[in-house]
C-alpha cells in the first residue's frame, strides 16, 4: 500500500495524478491520471517528436542553420520575448544574435529543459503541430495551445495542459517507436536519457539505470514522466504529475518516493498499490 500511504499523506495540499504501466501501454495503476494540470515543461516532449516527424518530412534538417532571437508570436495577440530570469538554461541566451543548429537547440531543449530553446524549435516546427502530437496518443484532455513564458496568451487564459495518463502515453508511443520513425524514437529517447535534472523519478534509483525522462516545474507545479529501464527487469512507464502547496523539494521527493517504490517491485509490477 505504499503509494497509497504516500498519496494520502499529502492529501488536501492539492492535486496528484499518477500512471504506472508496462512499455506495451498496459496500465498497472492509475491514481487520477485523467485530471490535467498546467504543463510546464513536460510539454516539451511532443514538441520534440514534431520537431522530429518535419525533419523527416524533409521540412526540417537537424543541422540547418537558425538564428537564436527572443521575438514570438503570442497565442494572445501581437508578440512577446521570454524573460531569461525565468529560463533554468542560460546557454541559449548567450547565444542571441548567433547562427547555431537546430539540433544543438533540440539538446538543449530536453537536456537542460531550455524555455528559449524551446519557443525557437516552436516557431519552427508550429505549435498545431506539437498538439497535433498530444492528440494522437493522448486522451483529448491534454493540449499545447502557447509557446513558453508567453505572458499575454497566459494572463488571457491560454494554456498547455498535461495528464499524467496523457505524458504516459506519449511516452509509451516514443518507447515503442510508434511517435514517429525508429530512428526519430530512438533520438527522442536518448535526448531524454541525457536529462541533467535527475531530482524526481531517477534520484533514488540504482545509480546507472537508465532512465529516459521529461520532468517540468512551475510555481506549486512538479511533474515528471519516463521509461524506465533496470538492468534486471521489464522496461515500466511511470509518470506523476502534482500541482499543490507542498514546498517544491517535497514535491520532488513525493516523486523520487513513489519511483523507488515501483522500482523495488520492478519484477512484479501488479504488486504496486
Amino acid at each position: 500500500m505504499r503509494i497509497t500511504e504516500l498519496l494520502e499523506g499529502v492529501a488536501g495540499a492539492g492535486e496528484f495524478g499518477v500512471w504506472l504501466g508496462r512499455l506495451d501501454g498496459t496500465a498497472v495503476l492509475a491514481y487520477d491520471a485523467e485530471r490535467t494540470h498546467y504543463a510546464a515543461s513536460t510539454m516539451k516532449l511532443p514538441v520534440a517528436i514534431a520537431m522530429m516527424r518535419e525533419v523527416e518530412a524533409g521540412r526540417l534538417d537537424l543541422d540547418q542553420a537558425l538564428t537564436v532571437h527572443n521575438d514570438f508570436p503570442s497565442a494572445g495577440g501581437g508578440r512577446f520575448g521570454l524573460s531569461e530570469a525565468n529560463d533554468d538554461s542560460k546557454t541559449v541566451w548567450q547565444e542571441m544574435g548567433n547562427e547555431v543548429t537546430l539540433r544543438w537547440v533540440a539538446t538543449n531543449m530536453i537536456t537542460v529543459s531550455g524555455n528559449l530553446a524551446t519557443d525557437l524549435v516552436l516557431d519552427l516546427v508550429g505549435i498545431d503541430k506539437a498538439n497535433a502530437v498530444l492528440a494522437e496518443f493522448g486522451s483529448g484532455r491534454s493540449a499545447i495551445r502557447r509557446c513558453i513564458d508567453d505572458v499575454r496568451a497566459r494572463d488571457a487564459g491560454i494554456n498547455n495542459e498535461m495528464s499524467a495518463a496523457d505524458l504516459a502515453a506519449v511516452l509509451v508511443a516514443v518507447g515503442n517507436d510508434k511517435a514517429a520513425s525508429a530512428e526519430s524514437c530512438a533520438y527522442v529517447r536518448d535526448l531524454l536519457a541525457a536529462n541533467e535534472w535527475n531530482d524526481e523519478i531517477p534520484k533514488l534509483l540504482p545509480a546507472g539505470t537508465r532512465v529516459e525522462h521529461k520532468n517540468g516545474w512551475d510555481d506549486r507545479v512538479r511533474h515528471d514522466g519516463g521509461i524506465v529501464r533496470p538492468a534486471d527487469a521489464d522496461p515500466f512507464v511511470l509518470s506523476v504529475c502534482t500541482s499543490s502547496s507542498l514546498p517544491d523539494e517535497t514535491a520532488q521527493a513525493l516523486i523520487a518516493d513513489i519511483a523507488a517504490e515501483v522500482f523495488a517491485h520492478r519484477h512484479d509490477l501488479t504488486a504496486v498499490r
